[in-house]
């Protein structure tokens, strides 16, 4: 296998699309994102990526077949706009590899036409968030008024270290491309899968790219996620003394 192989599934003619990258990291808050979004809206599978930057492994499916490791790009229908969301289940194992495949992946949004890049992800905090900001970041400085307008915040040193993997290369890498690349960040404890900041995140994302989508499916989630913090403190406070609801730093 050459060290990258891009699979063309379908050929779709997009109207306007944007491209919204949610690859596993943080509270995996953008990996739910894009997935609730191609739960609730119809989509198709266009792209395969394949690299040997991704574990060796296989994915086991349906009755037992397999899949090699991948990262996938699904047209949207949204409404007004299409989306090209970009998902999987891994990302790349060196620092080399970061930038070889995200180009890749820019090479495949330049192939639909996309003009804008919303690169998704979480920013962690150390503790529980019952009501998570929208931390935000742009390759341009052009792209902070609508992202302003719509409620992202923009913290000077924040996140600290910065944005590492693909998320933030798409902000660097689109940039020298021409491209309006800005990333999303929902607060998250960094312990736990949170479904709480990725409605946050996307409730950012409606109101900028224009789009509507329902919640059900993530709030449930976040009740699910609500008690099994709850039942984990319990715990943590009957071993160690510690009252009830102290925060999650205690239970990680």
């Amino acid at each position: 296998m050459d060290d990258i192989e891009v699979e063309t599934v379908a050929e779709p003619t997009l109207h306007d699309p944007a491209l919204i990258e949610g690859l596993p990291g943080v509270g995996h808050v953008g990996k739910l994102a894009a997935e609730h979004l191609l739960e609730e809206f119809d989509s198709e599978l266009v792209v395969r990526v394949h690299s040997d930057e991704f574990p060796p492994q296989v994915g086991i499916g349906n009755e037992g077949v397999a899949s090699l490791a991948c990262a996938e790009f699904h047209a949207v229908d949204a409404g007004d706009r299409d989306l090209l969301v970009l998902t999987g289940d891994h990302q790349a194992q060196s620092h080399s590899g970061h930038y070889h495949v995200t180009d890749a992946f820019l090479d495949v949004a330049a192939s639909f036409d996309v003009a804008d890049i919303y690169a998704l992800g979480g920013v962690p905090t150390g503790e529980l968030v019952e009501e998570p900001d929208v931390l935000g970041a742009v390759g341009n400085e052009e792209g902070l008024g609508p992202l302003r307008e719509a409620g992202v915040e923009f913290r000077e040193g924040e996140p600290a270290g910065g944005i590492v993997g693909v998320s933030g290369l798409l902000l660097g890498l689109g940039e020298r491309r021409g491209l309006a690349a800005s990333c999303l960040m929902g607060e998250t404890s960094g312990y736990l899968v949170d479904p709480t900041s990725a409605q946050a995140v996307l409730e950012v994302l409606e109101e900028v790219v224009g789009f509507e989508v329902g919640y059900d499916s993530l709030e449930e989630r976040a009740e699910e996620m609500k008690e099994v913090v709850e039942k984990l403190q319990e715990m943590q406070s009957q071993q160690q003394g510690m009252p009830a609801d102290d925060d999650l730093r205690y239970i990680g």
